[in-house]
């Protein structure tokens, strides 16, 4: 993220904090960021409120060029900053100003909300949909019906182990392996090898997903590290998943470099050790 796209999510993040006016009735206001389309549905958001369309004040607005910007590693982001839920609008599909920024969106924010339900924060939280420049009326709808979801949700528990699942997800987001096989994956899909063959959606999707699970396991390693050393058994309970599915990402950060073994005369079992 650009510094000036950190500072439009701190000055929406300062903004929402002030709409939770409820709060102390004990009624609960959802947090929404919104990213916004230039061309279509942040002129969609205009037309709401110069036609003076009724919709709940929950969301703070972060207006980009593309639904396609929108980078995945921005949702974890925002839930940590405190949000509630995120909402991502773009052009209707065969009107993006870009061609296929909108189709590449929702290639991504489709996998993330698999990701995001596979996780246990809830694929609820985040919503991607269409808005044109002369549909005031549906902005207003679609905002309305979004906040009331994310209010029947409740606000996300940022706790110590949401957090730490928030924290593995956008640092696997933001890795170059996770960046590159993203982009990768559209080339794949659209265009023809040498040979006049196209790769099979679906393999493409089974490949990157199954990359991100390993990738997100071992960012999910790197944290549990942090409080101490652990024995390869101790850290396939904590993932919840059987010794033999930890052992590959543990000989991969190894491999990286990332986590080492700590000496122990006292153990049969090695202990790792995150790397200084």
């Amino acid at each position: 993220m650009s510094d000036r796209e950190g500072a439009a999510m701190a000055d929406a993040r300062s903004g929402a904090d002030q709409q939770r006016i409820g709060d102390a009735a004990g009624v609960f206001e959802p947090r929404i960021l919104s990213f916004l389309c230039n061309w279509c549905a942040y002129a969609g958001a205009d037309l709401a409120g110069i036609s003076r369309f009724q919709y709940p004040p929950n969301t703070r607005v972060i207006r980009v060029m593309c639904s396609g910007r929108v980078d995945p590693a921005f949702v974890p982001r925002a839930l940590l900053a405190g949000f509630d839920g995120v909402m991502i609008l773009g052009c209707h599909p065969g009107d993006c100003h870009y061609l296929s920024g909108n189709i590449q969106a929702e290639r991504k924010m489709t996998f993330l909300r698999k990701l995001l339900a596979s996780e246990g924060i809830g694929e609820g939280r985040l919503i991607l949909d269409w808005v044109s420049a002369g549909e005031g009326q549906r902005f207003a709808e679609l905002v309305g019906a979004f906040t009331e979801q994310i209010r029947s949700l409740g606000p996300l528990p940022l706790t110590e182990e949401t957090e730490g699942t928030l924290r593995a997800i956008q640092a696997s987001l933001e890795g170059e392996k996770i960046r590159w096989m993203a982009g990768k994956a559209s080339e794949l899909m659209e265009k023809e090898n040498v040979y006049g063959e196209r790769t099979d959606p679906e393999r493409v999707r089974e490949v990157l997903e199954a990359t991100v699970r390993d990738e997100l396991r071992k960012n999910r390693i790197l944290r549990f590290l942090e409080k101490g050393p652990l024995t390869a058994r101790e850290i396939s309970g904590s993932l919840a998943v059987p010794l033999k599915e930890t052992l590959p990402q543990l000989v991969a950060l190894v491999g990286e470099g990332r986590i080492g073994f700590e000496p122990s005369e006292e153990s049969h079992q090695p202990r790792y050790v995150k790397s200084s």
